[in-house]
């Protein structure tokens, strides 16, 4: 278990405040944000290439901070890779077993385990000038998870893939972590990425912690408007509650809570219910629909066609994005009926 409390650093122009965090052993956590959140900095405090102005850092119950960074048994990705020039693939990965003084029968034993586990026999004798980005992420990570480290922190891994390799290579990762019962401390700037791997996920920006939780949580119970835009909610609303309603602009919705006065409304985009795309503004004829609630007619002004779904923009008096099946034939300037379900709208 890792537990961070309290921790400051002073960087100069960067300041890391009041970072507070447990990451649980053999979990899988994404440390998610925009540039400059101080994502890389708060794993370098871990590493310990930087040492804090205030705070501790526990793993298992020991204060790591005193410990020199090549007793911590932590291992660390960097974002470049960091491989060793002029060491082929199957030396990288012996480099730090051999730095231990580990007997060559074992070295050449690990080594083998850690090239058939990722798949690179193929490249075990090239140099790193002649590596794919996917291969040299590969080679980095199997470098990292030699020496069976209890922490491996990466930053950033998959930035430097292409869509189809960071998918495949994000499977990959998880596999590895699940197989080796490591825990793991992934920095991304990726909603998507983070969803493909993560148990939880910590979102930081400006060198705080904004929200940590399970991405099921995040989407479900933004706390801030910061975490709402960054998770892609997409329709966030300044709004005025009095309990049972809500106001935005000149549309009413009913919406039941604790909250009065000025708040944020948002619903996400897949959460917005077409009940009826007839022609000629027609009433819906949905007979499932026993809830009329919060029911708006809209127009669409844009239709953008996705893998996995349709993006619709539309206008019902406020700004609406809406994800829609494929197979609707969705046009530019058709009224539809929408609606908003009261369940699915969050308040901040």
């Amino acid at each position: 278990m890792i537990e961070i409390k309290n921790l400051n650093g002073n960087l100069g122009d960067f300041k890391l405040r009041g970072i507070n965090l447990t990451v649980e052993t053999g979990e899988y956590h994404v440390i998610l944000g925009p540039t400059g959140a101080g994502k890389s900095v708060l794993i370098e405090y871990i590493v310990g290439i930087y040492s804090p102005v205030s705070g501790k850092i526990f793993v298992n119950g020991e204060d790591i901070l005193s410990l020199p960074i090549e007793e911590r048994n932590i291992a660390y990705v960097p974002q470049d890779y960091a491989l060793f020039p002029n060491l082929s693939v199957e030396k990288n990965l012996a480099y730090g077993l051999e730095a231990r003084n580990m007997p060559k029968s074992n070295i050449h034993k690990i080594v083998d385990e850690i090239i058939a586990s990722l798949k690179i026999e193929s490249i075990r004798h090239r140099m790193p000038l002649h590596l794919s980005g996917g291969e040299k992420q590969r080679v980095a990570l199997g470098r990292a998870l030699a020496t069976k480290p209890s922490i491996v922190l990466m930053d950033e891994p998959l930035s430097a893939l292409d869509e189809n390799l960071r998918s495949t290579m994000a499977r990959e990762l998880r596999r590895l972590q699940r197989e080796t019962h490591s825990t793991f401390i992934h920095i991304s700037h990726n909603f998507e990425e983070a969803s493909d791997v993560a148990d939880k996920i910590t979102i930081m920006n400006e060198g705080r912690i904004v929200q940590t939780g399970t991405l099921q949580a995040l989407m479900k119970k933004p706390e801030t408007k910061f975490t709402a835009d960054f998770l892609k909610t997409q329709n966030i609303f300044k709004a005025v509650s009095d309990g049972n309603t809500l106001n935005i602009g000149k549309t009413t919705l009913v919406k039941k809570n604790q909250l009065k006065g000025d708040v944020i409304a948002a619903i996400r985009p897949e959460n917005i219910l077409v009940i009826s795309d007839a022609p000629n503004n027609k009433e819906p004829n949905n007979k499932e629909l026993d809830n009329k609630e919060n029911i708006l007619s809209a127009t669409i002004e844009t239709v953008r066609l996705k893998p996995y779904y349709t993006e619709i923009v539309l206008n019902a008096q406020l700004p609406i994005v809406l994800y829609g099946r494929n197979e609707n034939n969705y046009r530019p300037g058709q009224t539809i009926k929408i609606q908003l379900p009261q369940e699915s709208i969050i308040l901040i």
